[in-house]
């Protein structure tokens, strides 16, 4: 049975509607899994869900009249309450890169990143002098970088502790790495208002743990109190850290996802490997 011109065109539209329909999927649990406020909010959603078809199921009527009250009205509920939060992945859908970041880093040019970062970090740390250093990853930073003032150099420890040193006009605000290249300084990020953060931390590491439960970024904080080392990571705070800690941390966050998967292959086999032997 051969197929005519109209079949193949109807083909056709029904792999690009399945395409679509997967792609906003993979963008949706893109942003949830970067974002540890709409984690929660996805999290929620599907516990009513599954609340309700348990409920169904059992006859419990009281709770199930409540939760389809909830489904009805829920959606408008959580656009108003989570309206930021909503124009942000608005916002993310055209300037998120979807093939990863501006650029892959090689070994020597990772291994530079974190030796000057770390260079810098010792001296502010020893000096306490505050600052605030953000890694871009695959979540684009560049409506903060808009508002910034561009600077587009060459990373270098010297040029990290003249940014951030007393009196200068940038020492208040962050400063944006893309690849192995400073973009920008004097950044501001959103404070996060989490109630797991210590009350006694400043602006500065609620500044960092806002923008890293946002996006996936990396954010690297000195106290100028105590010249204490934090990073702010995939939504967690990790605070009072040694110079040790965080090369170590810049490594692991820093290698490609591929080398992770390969790496994870190669445990995996080597356990099998032993198990057999």
């Amino acid at each position: 049975m051969s197929l005519t011109v109209t079949d193949i065109l109807s083909i056709t539209r029904k792999i690009v509607d399945i395409c679509l329909v997967w792609a906003i999927f993979y963008f949706i649990l893109k942003n949830v899994r970067n974002n540890v406020k709409l984690s929660l909010i996805f999290k929620g959603v599907t516990f009513i869900i599954i609340l309700k078809f348990v409920s169904d199921g059992c006859g419990f009527t009281t709770i199930g009249v409540l939760l389809e009250y909830i489904i009805m009205w829920g959606p408008l509920a959580l656009i108003i309450i989570f309206q930021p939060e909503i124009r942000t992945i608005l916002e993310q859908l055209g300037r998120t890169q979807l093939l990863g970041r501006h650029k892959t880093l090689t070994v020597d040019e990772r291994e530079h990143l974190v030796y000057q970062i770390v260079q810098a970090l010792e001296f502010l740390r020893k000096q306490r002098i505050g600052a605030l250093i953000v890694l871009e990853r695959d979540v684009s930073l560049g409506n903060y970088i808009e508002k910034a003032k561009k600077i587009y150099a060459d990373l270098s420890s010297d040029l990290l502790i003249s940014i951030f040193f007393p009196n200068n006009p940038l020492h208040d605000g962050g400063v944006i790495i893309q690849g192995d290249r400073i973009t920008c300084a004097g950044a501001v990020f959103p404070t996060s208002s989490s109630s797991k953060i210590n009350r006694h931390l400043g602006t500065r590491h609620r500044a960092a743990l806002g923008i890293a439960e946002e996006t996936d970024c990396i954010s690297l904080i000195v106290s100028e109190e105590t010249g204490r080392l934090s990073i702010a990571v995939k939504g967690e705070l990790f605070y009072n850290l040694s110079l040790d800690d965080v090369r170590i941390m810049l490594i692991d966050e820093l290698r490609p996802k591929q080398d992770l998967d390969y790496d994870e292959d190669d445990i995996d086999g080597e356990e099998i490997y032993e198990e057999n032997n």
